[in-house]
């Protein structure tokens, strides 16, 4: 069967419903680093039965929607990163460090103390899961290595890069079991490239590239400016894109439909394919399909059809479920309409 011009897709995460997951615990703070137990609403003996019905409910909200690359709607994670990255040997994550993020707020992180490794397998049972629930393609995410490593405090390592070559490391062995387990795709979220962008100059493609090592199927490296319940204004350009040419990622995944970025940059992208992010998720109202399809058509001025996939911007997890849902339908509909002018 030929690819399907225009596959819809989402970015990650879905939003948790509210038997699950306590919001006022999760929105009292920025993105937890460490772990955040106290978010779940659920004890412990049955939370993974009720983290895998929450897991079959996004899917199928995704289905419903007409997406057509699926994920699990990371309903099991407290943030996009720290199911992973609190797993690793080398982590202290019961003493965390406390340290001022760029606005100033106290921040807890992991401390990084000893030597990282990936000790066994964190989110491969995610993916066997999704794997057996839906027929669609299916894509996994995994905290790309560059933004792990700035989201821990390095008290072994003598630099960031060397530290941040091991969690590629670490990456990239969870990255080939996801393979193994289903995965059509495999997503690394790296959004804090922008937050250090002379860091990320120095060894971020390197870093990213030793993750994706030996991975066959499809892979994307996701950029944003931060979720929209926390970042309301957006820079209009991106501080570290163009570099990711060099990158082993077939994909790129980028905002537009908030930040209003132009996209005359994907020209650098020219060998990639475009994920591009056509819903705003800092707007509650809804998108009608026919703004999706413009905002696509945008898109199109600079990326031909066949490297062209519409998302939402970001992960969907702070916003109200019938909302995502919604918009998520728009952009079902918004991408089948430039697909019949296309064909």
């Amino acid at each position: 069967m030929a690819e399907q011009l225009l596959p819809t897709t989402v970015v990650g995460s879905y939003p948790q419903p509210d038997w699950l997951v306590d919001k006022a615990v999760l929105k009292s703070q920025t993105v937890p680093r460490v772990r955040l137990r106290e978010m779940w609403r659920v004890a412990e003996p049955y939370l993974e039965q009720a983290q895998d019905d929450a897991t079959l409910i996004a899917i199928r909200d995704m289905e419903r929607a007409g997406i057509d690359i699926v994920t699990d709607g990371e309903m099991r994670r407290e943030s996009y990163s720290n199911r992973f990255a609190t797993a690793l040997d080398g982590i202290d994550i019961d003493n965390p460090a406390t340290v001022k993020n760029r606005a100033g707020v106290d921040t807890m992180m992991p401390r990084v103390v000893g030597k990282v490794r990936r000790r066994g397998a964190v989110e491969v049972r995610d993916m066997e899961f999704l794997r057996r629930n839906t027929d669609r393609k299916a894509k996994i995410t995994l905290p790309g290595p560059f933004t792990m490593t700035q989201q821990a405090k390095n008290e072994h390592y003598k630099d960031a890069e060397e530290l941040a070559m091991d969690f590629a490391a670490a990456v990239n062995e969870e990255a080939r079991d996801l393979e193994k387990a289903g995965a059509d795709v495999i997503q690394l979220d790296e959004p804090w490239l922008r937050n250090d962008p002379d860091a990320a100059k120095r060894f971020a493609v390197k870093a990213i590239n030793r993750a994706l090592d030996g991975i066959t199927v499809p892979t994307v490296v996701h950029l944003c400016f931060g979720y929209a319940f926390l970042v309301s204004t957006k820079p209009t350009s991106y501080f570290f894109l163009s570099e990711l040419a060099d990158s082993k990622a077939q994909q790129i995944s980028i905002e537009s439909a908030q930040p209003k970025i132009d996209l005359g940059v994907l020209k650098a992208l020219s060998g990639k394919t475009i994920m591009l992010g056509v819903i705003n998720l800092g707007d509650q109202i809804v998108e009608r399909p026919e703004q999706v399809a413009e905002r696509i058509r945008a898109g199109l001025k600079h990326v031909a059809p066949e490297r062209l996939i519409p998302a939402p911007d970001c992960g969907m997890k702070y916003m109200a479920r019938e909302v995502a849902f919604a918009k998520l339908k728009a952009l079902a509909e918004g991408a089948a309409m430039v697909r019949r002018e296309l064909t």
